[in-house]
């Protein structure tokens, strides 16, 4: 089991609280700690948390239910848990740190998000409203169970 990988000595100064922590992650996804440390390309790079569509993106973020924020960030980043340290300490598949990032892209170019995972990235296309963009999460949350 564990100890054939991680010897037992190595776990004893951990409850079992604190192995589930290091192991999982956080069950509670803070959205001011996942904004934070968000970077922004294409046309949201210049106004970034400020932009629009990033507000908008945020503000619906907030308002979701912890379930299904947990489903949004495991389609972001293939993980529906957050780093022990929080999401500064987000890593891409090859184990390097990898900050989440927001790109933008032309609606005619794509119509719904599209993430990813590898790299924590999410191309969130340029919407015109706020209510575009919450139909368009409420397409594709219902597909990650």
């Amino acid at each position: 089991g564990l100890f054939a990988v991680i010897p037992r000595h190595l776990l004893a100064v951990f409850d079992a609280h604190e192995v589930d922590l290091l192991v999982c992650g956080a069950p509670v996804i803070d959205v001011d700690d996942w904004a934070d440390h968000t970077d922004y390309a294409g046309d949201y790079r210049r106004r970034g948390p400020k932009h629009p569509v990033v507000v908008w993106f945020w503000a619906l973020v907030k308002d979701l239910d912890e379930p299904k924020k947990a489903k949004l960030l495991q389609f972001c980043t293939g993980s529906s848990r957050v780093p022990c340290h929080g999401f500064k300490a987000l890593q891409r598949n090859d184990g390097k740190y990898q900050r989440f990032c927001i790109q933008s892209l032309p609606r005619t170019e794509l119509r719904f998000p599209r993430a990813h995972t590898c790299f924590n990235r999410l191309d969130l296309p340029l919407y015109s409203t706020k209510a575009e963009l919450e139909a368009s999460l409420n397409v594709i949350l219902p597909l990650y169970s």
